[in-house]
């Protein structure tokens, strides 16, 4: 997966949210009305008609009708993108997760089309209570204080220890994930913090994650991030 996520996406970037996807809350959304339909299984390209303009995007496969009006969760963006199934090349389109379907994260390809994805889509698994102590030492936070505190965090190093809620990965070249660790609430939106790295985790996973807090992290077409912790490194 490539992203300009939308992402990711979440990927990212990847499935938006529930505990499989976000809404991880920091993760940006995309809406529209469905102008075209393509389905190639096991995916569904729609053609979107979006308060910035027309728009395509890739869902895995779901009925979805011409007119209907869609949210596309966890959105990550590629441009260039050629389907050789569709025998299309997008100037630009949006991979994700179809709100309100029952659906994992749609990884977007390294290069071909989406059929040739190496990996299959699989729905995260349950992963139960969330209750996670808080890392040690001068850095450590909890994911509601990361969230709470992003201002004065801003390009500041944290260490958060969290549960993997949501895995996407190889989304503009890292890893995109969503850790828990039962700090914060759904509510105002200080439960989850998105981390982006270079190593590798899954779902259930309890890491310590190491990286820096950015905040207002635009990715372009209106897909941005108010808080995320980048260029993490993980250990369990």
């Amino acid at each position: 997966m490539r992203l300009l996520l939308a992402v990711i996406a979440t990927i990212l970037v990847g499935t938006c949210w529930a505990a499989g996807n976000p809404p991880a809350t920091q993760s940006a959304s995309l809406r529209g009305e469905v102008l075209e339909v393509r389905d190639v299984d096991p995916y569904t390209y729609l053609r979107l008609k979006t308060t910035e303009g027309e728009i395509w995007a890739a869902v895995n496969k779901a009925p979805v009708k011409k007119g209907a009006v869609v949210t596309i969760e966890n959105p990550a963006v590629m441009t260039n993108f050629e389907s050789k199934t569709l025998k299309k090349t997008f100037d630009k389109i949006v991979f994700g997760n179809l709100a309100g379907a029952d659906t994992g994260a749609v990884a977007a390809p390294k290069g071909g089309d989406l059929s040739q994805i190496h990996q299959g889509v699989a729905k995260a698994p349950d992963v139960g209570d969330i209750k996670v102590p808080k890392a040690t030492g001068a850095d450590a936070r909890t994911v509601a204080e990361i969230v709470a505190k992003k201002a004065e965090l801003k390009d500041k190093p944290v260490v958060v220890r969290g549960k993997v809620v949501k895995f996407t990965p190889d989304v503009m070249g890292k890893n995109w994930i969503h850790l828990r660790d039962g700090s914060g609430s759904a509510a105002d939106s200080t439960n989850d913090i998105l981390v982006t790295s270079k190593d590798q985790t899954q779902v259930g996973d309890v890491v310590l994650a190491r990286g820096i807090v950015r905040t207002n992290v635009d990715l372009g077409s209106g897909y941005s991030y108010k808080v995320l912790v980048e260029e993490a490194t993980l250990r369990k």
